[in-house]
């Protein structure tokens, strides 16, 4: 029974957005609710001293985006939850696309001013495609920005969402002054305090009190039956059975900055989203009941510990329970491993943890043996699904800048290359080695990250590339299939894998390819 009562317990989210729109803020909050932190950090401030929680790299310090995924992990009412906050950054998209295969839930975060961003429709877009359930929170409502029920139409026209507000604001910017919540049928009033602590609210469960009517006056008590009155002609009401198919999308508002609205979205959450969910392996689905344990590894990163050059593999628990010193099956290397010291995470704080449940993502200390997608089970040979590389945007010739060094530059690409940074490919021709990204910040980032974390000094050099194409063709034998082989030798490559990988030069000359040689297949995701 406690085994299953675990599971109830667990939930397991990502938050995903545009840069800016208050990720990492949110996530700071959420934390500071559920009594992790007793003081809230901050991503960009003069004032305040104290740095995300999350943000822990140094390069993320510096520049004051978040670049890697983390995992945060609290208890709130009796529910542990798992946070997974993401990169929003284009350029770090790919740590994101691979991060939401292992969240049940996604909270979506949309900044008052700007509405709807590019980066948003693309992550929105995976998970309609995966029917994540999804929460919209809109945020900095203390700052002017666009009306309530524009940015409602904008998020249906532009995201294609069918959303059910759960709160609503009154007035917005200098008039802000507070919040409706539709889920609980109160009002909170908004007071600038103190940005780091948790603020006194005061909570009113009609409209119809003096001491609200001298607060915020009239004229806001009328816009606001005016608005409610719209909201419940309008938008459907909230049905959890459509929102965890992922039909329906409840909305609320606040300001993370402010500690407002943040609290009303946890309870909210906490109480419809849902817990560990079954997932596809190549032969079957897998239940978070079952008793054998398994999982995948969603992410890799290097060196969290800049002392220790350690390598952490976090792993997603699927269905079972994971105890340590116990051995389990690696599905690619067909061995068993045991791992003595499997971690729980606070950002950058771990602790060492005896066993785990489906729903918790556990640290596995890495001497190589695992790549992202690898899966680990009690015996069962499966391999679950969904975790591709994408075809890169951007791709240079990496140089060694300092002979005496190339071990460790080789050592230092390889592992990056491992955590999924950007991918590395060999050219068939001279052997010269090909780094594609999926932005051109994450080229900066790996030689800062080769410099500072392995001592070891590279150059970049342009090449001009279209798009990386995989390559599968039914018949090795095909005349023509060889022919390709001899006049594109120059253009061909391997990736990590070994997979053979044709970069186009031009989008002509890869349409070209395609209508000579019918036989072969070109595949922008390595998993086909």
């Amino acid at each position: 029974m406690e085994f299953l009562e675990e599971i109830q317990k667990r939930r397991t989210f990502g938050i995903i957005s545009h840069p800016d729109a208050g990720k990492t803020t949110l996530t700071e909050k959420l934390l500071l609710y559920g009594g992790a932190i007793q003081e809230a950090g901050a991503v960009k401030s003069n004032k305040i001293k104290k740095g995300a929680t999350s943000d822990f790299m140094e390069i993320e310090r510096q520049r004051g985006i978040s670049v890697a995924t983390s995992v945060l992990a609290f208890n709130y009412q009796n529910k542990k939850i798992n946070i997974l906050d993401t990169p929003g950054h284009r350029d770090f998209a790919e740590d994101t696309f691979r991060t939401l295969t292992a969240v049940d839930s996604v909270i979506v975060v949309i900044d008052v001013a700007k509405g709807v961003e590019e980066q948003t429709e693309k992550l929105v877009e995976v998970c309609r495609m995966r029917k994540i359930p999804m929460i919209v929170f809109i945020n900095k409502l203390d700052r002017e920005g666009k009306d309530a029920f524009d940015l409602l139409d904008e998020l249906e026209i532009k995201l294609g969402l069918k959303l059910s507000p759960l709160s609503f604001p009154i007035g917005m910017g200098y008039d802000f002054k507070g919040i409706y919540n539709l889920w609980k049928k109160n009002i909170k009033i908004f007071e600038s305090s103190n940005k780091q602590k948790i603020a006194e609210a005061f909570n009113y469960d009609t409209l119809e009190n003096d001491t609200l009517k001298k607060t915020i006056g009239d004229t806001a008590i009328f816009e606001l039956k005016e608005s409610l009155e719209l909201v419940s002609g309008v938008y459907p009401k909230f049905n959890k059975k459509e929102y965890l198919n992922g039909d329906l999308q409840p909305v609320f508002f606040g300001s993370a900055l402010n500690n407002f609205g943040v609290q009303e979205l946890l309870d909210c959450f906490i109480e419809i989203a849902p817990p560990p969910l079954p997932k596809f392996t190549d032969k079957r689905l897998i239940h978070p009941e079952e008793k054998d344990f398994s999982g995948f590894v969603f992410k890799i990163h290097a060196n969290m510990d800049p002392n220790h050059r350690d390598r952490l593999a976090f792993i997603k628990i699927v269905s079972g329970e994971f105890k340590r010193n116990t051995s389990y099956f690696h599905v690619r290397h067909k061995k068993k491993l045991k791992f003595s010291s499997p971690n729980a995470f606070f950002a950058e704080k771990k602790k060492v943890v005896d066993i785990s449940y489906p729903g918790d993502i556990v640290g596995l200390h890495d001497t190589g043996n695992f790549k992202i997608g690898d899966t680990l089970t009690s015996g069962e040979e499966i391999q679950y699904k969904g975790i591709p590389n994408f075809s890169p945007e951007h791709f240079r010739f990496i140089n060694n800048a300092d002979p005496m060094k190339a071990k460790q530059l080789i050592k230092g690409i390889n592992q990056l290359m491992d955590e999924g940074v950007a991918q590395l490919f060999t050219l068939n021709l001279n052997g010269r080695k090909v780094i594609g990204t999926v932005g051109i910040l994450q080229f900066e980032v790996i030689q800062y990250r080769l410099e500072h974390e392995y001592g070891a000094k590279c150059t970049f050099e342009n090449l001009n590339v279209y798009k990386a194409c995989w390559i599968s063709v039914t018949d090795e034998e095909n005349n023509n299939y060889k022919d390709f082989l001899k006049v594109k030798k120059k253009f061909l490559a391997n990736d990590k894998k070994g997979q053979l990988i044709y970069l186009a030069d031009s989008a002509f000359s890869l349409q070209m390819s395609q209508q000579k040689y019918p036989e072969i297949n070109f595949h922008f995701t390595s998993e086909f």
